[in-house]
């Protein structure tokens, strides 16, 4: 098993490290290619795309052709893209190779734990999540320092040519390591839900990602599609009970303790994925820190995670996950409060503190939760119960980093001191250069402004993480609900546990 899983570490990490390093090149991509922020965002936001089409298909693939075989291709398809991102001349070339890219990408994460979990067995479920964990903890940790330390010095081509060496290394790998597959393609592939599923969740995360750029969720670009998305997604609702096999089974929503794990997830990653956005924002556009410092500035949160996250895993296999979870929910609340009173001058050391008493409380959060709709799920709903988590975990990030963004947005916008600010940007210079003593006084009220936009914005950060700290206490009540009593059959009838499909 562990040779297993060093296999598939390999490509969580890099597929987890691409996304966070690609953030921090944004804005080289602006310089090098001439584009707005608005059209260089694609490059994040294609590739979450090409992650919402390939999810609802994962499940049933991974059936039809053996999650060895599909993690391999999986693989080549991600370092392909890789290798073509870094030769992108234009970037529309660079934003259709992230498609490429997200396609593989999209399902290392699922089939890896599907591997694993099945060769772990149902009752070390807790101890897989927590090795499992680690990867998605090095990727916010360091995808920011990889990235800002190769465009610093190299270049951004590698950020991409960094993920060819470890792709050969994960596919050779997995070529020797991993157990031959045994397919069992029973099921027919469900067109009419292809149809109405992944293009319903690609457009409606569409919209929702097309919100911070417009400022506004009335805007035509948001509603149309997002409008489109969820009738559709509708559509396939009512559509799904129909079929013996739809192409995700909301039956298992009848299985009350996955539906609760399900919900705890979703208002969790709302709350705490659209906060750590939040957090390098911080530093980089209040504290002036370079990306690099930035990057080993928010470090403590994913230390703090590391020291829990196996002691919840052990624990999550003992224990009822209900009697877990919300002390981690605890931690984290302990974390954030001291962001919703953020300043332009907060002491860092006490920032760190926060993080690091955040990233305990994740560590005994997040998996736990996993652990808790993965011992409801048997041997038969494996892909397909996956399948709906990571569609749920996908949804709810991408909320959750849209309504920060316009929450922050929104606050920034309504500082009279910023406005001003940039109304005297857009002044011409006068004709004559003004007398020294009122040169000096333009030069103080300038510095005023400058001062008060900086106290301004950061109290507009401290808003957003208020609206991210209510959410975080809503999570508490489906967590009320989560398994307060240990069961003597962690699976139904016996079967063997299945794996989450998860991704970053």
């Amino acid at each position: 098993m562990l040779r297993q899983a060093a296999v598939v570490v390999l490509g969580v990490i890099m597929s987890i490290l691409d996304i966070t390093v690609v953030s921090v090149a944004l804005p080289t991509f602006q310089r090098e290619f001439d584009a707005s922020y608005a059209t260089v965002a694609w490059t994040m936001t294609g590739y979450t795309l090409a992650l919402a089409t390939v999810i609802p298909l994962t499940g049933w693939a991974a059936d039809r052709f053996g999650t060895k075989r599909l993690y391999m291709l999986a693989l080549v398809l991600f370092v392909a893209g890789s290798v073509a991102c870094s030769f992108a001349t234009t970037i529309e070339m660079l934003v259709a190779f992230r498609v490429l890219q997200g396609l593989g990408g999209g399902m290392l994460m699922p089939l890896g734990m599907t591997i694993l979990t099945r060769a772990a067995g149902p009752h070390r479920i807790g101890r897989l999540m927590a090795v499992l964990g680690v990867p998605m903890l090095l990727g916010p940790i360091g995808g920011p320092i990889l990235g800002g330390w190769l465009i610093e010095t190299q270049s951004w081509h590698w950020i991409f040519l960094i993920n060819v060496p470890i792709g050969i290394v994960a596919l050779v790998s997995a070529a020797v390591i991993l157990p031959k597959d045994n397919p069992s393609p029973s099921e027919s592939f469900d067109f009419i839900g292809m149809l109405l599923m992944s293009p319903g969740l690609a457009l409606f995360l569409f919209g929702v990602s097309s919100i911070p750029e417009e400022a506004s969720v009335t805007a035509t670009k948001v509603l149309v599609p997002a409008g489109i998305g969820i009738a559709l997604i509708v559509g396939f609702v009512f559509y799904s009970f129909r079929p013996a096999h739809p192409l995700v089974d909301l039956r298992l929503l009848k299985n009350r303790k996955y539906t609760i794990a399900m919900i705890s997830m979703f208002l969790f990653a709302i709350a705490f994925f659209g906060a750590g956005l939040l957090i390098p924002s911080y530093f980089l556009e209040i504290r002036d820190k370079t990306t690099l410092a930035a990057g080993l500035l928010v470090a403590p949160q994913g230390l703090g995670a590391m020291v829990t996250m196996p002691i919840a895993g052990r624990l999550a296999d003992r224990m009822p996950i209900g009697r877990i979870v919300p002390v981690g929910l605890v931690l984290i609340a302990i974390g954030m409060s001291l962001f919703t009173q953020l300043e332009a001058d907060t002491s860092i050391p006490l920032i760190c503190g926060a993080l690091f008493v955040m990233g305990l409380g994740m560590g005994a959060t997040m998996m736990p939760i996993m652990t808790a709709a993965l011992q409801t799920l048997n041997a038969a709903s494996t892909a397909k119960g996956s399948t709906l988590l990571n569609i749920i975990q996908q949804v709810a990030a991408s909320i959750g980093t849209a309504v920060m963004s316009v929450v922050l947005t929104n606050q920034i916008q309504n500082s009279d001191a910023i406005a001003k600010l940039g109304e005297l940007g857009k002044t011409p210079p006068p004709a004559q250069p003004p007398a020294p003593e009122v040169l000096a006084q333009m030069q103080q009220q300038i510095e005023q402004l400058k001062s008060q936009a900086l106290t301004d914005s950061a109290a507009a950060f401290a808003t957003t993480f208020t609206v991210a700290f209510v959410l975080l206490l809503l999570t508490f009540i489906p967590a009320f609900f989560l398994p307060r009593k240990k069961s003597e059959t962690p699976t139904p009838e016996g079967e063997q546990a299945a794996a989450p499909v998860m991704v970053h």
